[in-house]
């Protein structure tokens, strides 16, 4: 006989169908108290319990197969309304095994795709973000891609098997890796449309100076100074007027400006020709006159805009100004910055600073003085001339050098003990860290880049940091220094150290030793006097030869080893030549100790072949290739830096590349020049 399986009925089900049957034994109890009282009464209740009893099993039985098939209806028709409506669904809805292949999908996804219900393709052919390896990661994310020019917010649920399926006799899910992906798509294309638009309605704040008002008008006559000025301010108002902007004078050299976000992109791309629209305003005036202008732009806060502005105004002029730097949020861009820095003759600045220097030290027991990472002359020179501001004031004063090379190493040691000078004069980076004190003034030269410095734990443990830099601010500053000062058009750390020494005490006196240091660093920053050199840089010089620095002992202080010497030469040897205008080469580091100088040097050297207008030269030093790179006056080696993440200005400038082999170094140089030829940021 064939087994048959039939359907039971579990839980409270079949408590509820089998009561009545239970009720029976009830009556039967009850029926002996009857049969006590009265017998015939008794047989009369027995009879209707019996009768009770057989009528409830048969409507049992009878029934039972009908309402188990009433229960398994329902159950598929609640299926089939669950389909339906998952089918229906407004959001379009896929179901993907473990290797991204769809299964099922809804009429919405097909409607979105194309692909009709018996597609069981990869669902990589239908978004190709959507790739294998994403949908096997161990942790789903969600990501938004592009289909038909809409934008879609895809959200990705794993379903695992032994969450679904119960025990069988064919299968065991428990413990089982494998899963389903259902996946959704939201279609925000229109909320980002309605976000763009509000973030290009907003206000951006920019702020536009005149570099050099005086020094133009002053190289005119009087007559057309009113003319000139009135060029340029029609300039600046016809640039922004065809972006419908709000253009207010708020000085004689300076303007404010208002205009929507989404012009921003437009002037990008143009890369704000206001800048050589006054450039060309020419009336007779022999020095061209040169904006900078700084940009602010926070979501949102109008007042954090305006902020963004003066601090993109800052650094614009930080960095030589001629340019334009846009401050949207934490990034920030550079445009412009062709032209090089104009000098300016007046030491108002100079005397300013010096007297502020005066006052916070006057105001602190210690005094840290720190420079660059590989301290070089200049650095050097710059530090060892606030050390002699210090000891004017009586205060201590240390210099932080960590490993000095042998380029520094003869002006260190021309400080020693038996010539008056301090045994801790010099510290490394450990002894000034426990140096510091609450009441220490920590003094940066030659930078003002914070991971540039010899320590930097030095500014994250005083409140009292100044600042005194030759090289363009980057995006990388220090924050909130008591004093900055920061000129670009300065030749050397040096020169800026020595004029404000002039202003410092009636009484200040350099001893011949300490102005040769100075001194030295001028000679090395401008090639013995050949570059980046001004009428101030020649005052200084001037200044410093009066307080004994005697040129014959420096040049033997500066004098190379053979070794040295040699790489050098081999580096110039083995120069390419780029482009017909870009010198490239590798200065050899064996048996050379400060082989990034000797690379320094060379790049100089490059610069002496006709039809070079910039070099430079690769060194590699402690696991990082150091890029030195030169030029004379047609070619803005910084902003080549600058997209490597070096930094420097107009004719010297310098970068750090990690993680690279010389031969990808000079691959990324060179792709570096093509990108900036090609966008008309250099010329060959």
């Amino acid at each position: 006989m064939k087994k048959t399986n039939k359907i039971r009925f579990k839980g409270r089900l079949r408590s509820y169908l089998c009561w009545p049957l239970y009720l029976t034994v009830v009556l039967a109890l009850l029926n002996i108290p009857v049969y006590l009282y009265d017998t015939k009464c008794g047989y009369i209740i027995s009879g209707f319990t019996v009768i009770y009893f057989v009528v409830e099993l048969v409507l049992y039985t009878n029934n039972r197969p009908y309402l188990a098939t009433e229960i398994v209806n329902f159950a598929t028709q609640y299926a089939t309304v669950q389909r339906k409506l998952l089918n229906e669904f407004e959001i379009p809805y896929a179901l993907l095994d473990n290797t991204g292949k769809v299964l099922w999908c809804n009429e919405q996804f097909t409607e979105l795709t194309g692909a009709d219900k018996k597609y069981h393709k990869s669902i990589t052919a239908l978004f190709p973000a959507l790739t294998r390896e994403l949908l096997e990661k161990n942790e789903l994310q969600d990501l938004h891609v592009e289909r038909d020019e809409r934008l879609f917010h895809v959200s990705l649920n794993r379903i695992y098997f032994d969450s679904i399926t119960s025990v069988g006799e064919l299968i065991e899910t428990e413990g089982s890796e494998e899963f389903l992906t259902a996946l959704y798509l939201f279609d925000e294309t229109e909320l980002n449309r309605y976000i763009v638009e509000n973030r290009e309605q907003k206000l951006v704040s920019a702020l536009v100076y005149i570099d050099n008002y005086e020094e133009a008008l002053n190289s005119i006559e009087d007559v057309k100074r009113s003319l000139l000025v009135a060029l340029i301010d029609r300039r600046v108002h016809q640039y922004f007027s065809q972006y419908d902007a709000l253009v207010r004078k708020l000085e004689k050299d300076k303007y404010s400006i208002v205009f929507k976000y989404k012009y921003l992109k437009d002037m990008q791309e143009d890369k704000f020709k206001v800048l050589e629209d006054v450039r060309s305003v020419k009336v007779g005036n022999e020095m061209a006159v040169t904006l900078s202008m700084g940009v602010g732009f926070y979501g949102d806060s109008y007042i954090q805009s305006s902020e963004h502005a003066r601090a993109a105004i800052d650094i614009a002029l930080g960095r030589g100004g001629d340019q334009v730097v846009i401050k949207d949020g934490e990034e920030v861009l550079y445009f412009g910055g062709k032209a090089k820095q104009v000098e300016r003759n007046t030491r108002v600045k100079a005397r300013v600073k010096a007297q502020a220097l005066r006052e916070i030290m006057e105001n602190r027991e210690n005094i840290l003085i720190m420079g660059h990472m590989l301290t070089d002359v200049d650095s050097l020179g710059a530090g060892v001339g606030i050390y002699c501001a210090a000891r004017t004031l009586g205060k201590k004063a240390q210099i932080v050098v960590n490993n000095p090379t042998s380029a520094i190493r003869p002006f260190i040691d021309s400080f020693s003990q038996e010539k008056g000078y301090p045994e801790d004069m010099f510290i490394d980076s450990e002894q000034a860290i426990e140096m510091m004190g609450r009441n220490t003034a920590v003094i940066v030269v030659d930078t003002n880049r914070p991971s540039s410095t010899e320590c930097p734990e030095l500014l994250r443990r005083t409140d009292c940091i100044v600042v005194f830099d030759h090289h363009r601010q980057g995006s990388e500053v220090i924050e909130n220094p008591l004093l900055s000062y920061i000129e670009p058009y300065a030749s050397s750390a040096c020169e800026m150290v020595a004029e404000v020494l002039q202003y410092f005490a009636e009484d200040f006196k350099l001893e011949a030793r300490e102005a040769d240091s100075i001194y030295a660093g001028i000679l090395i920053d401008t090639s013995n006097f050949m570059t980046k050199t001004g009428v101030r840089t020649f005052e200084a010089a001037a200044y410093l030869k009066r307080s004994g620095a005697e040129v014959t002992r420096v040049r033997k202080m500066l004098r190379n080893d053979m070794d040295a010497y040699k790489a050098r030469a081999e580096a110039v040897r083995h120069a390419e030549v780029y482009r017909n205008a870009f010198a490239i080469s590798v200065c050899p580091n064996e048996n050379i100790e400060s082989p990034t100088i000797v690379g320094a040097q060379a790049a100089n050297e490059l610069l002496n072949i006709v039809g070079i207008k910039a070099s430079f030269v690769l060194t590699e030093y402690k696991g990082k290739i150091y890029v030195s790179s030169r030029s004379i006056d047609e070619i803005n080696v910084q902003l080549i830096m600058e997209r490597l993440g070096g930094g420097g200005h107009f004719n010297v400038a310098a970068t750090q590349l990690k993680d690279c082999t010389i031969v990808q170094a000079k691959q990324m140089i060179q792709d570096t020049l093509d990108e900036m030829l090609k966008e008309g940021d250099i010329e060959a």
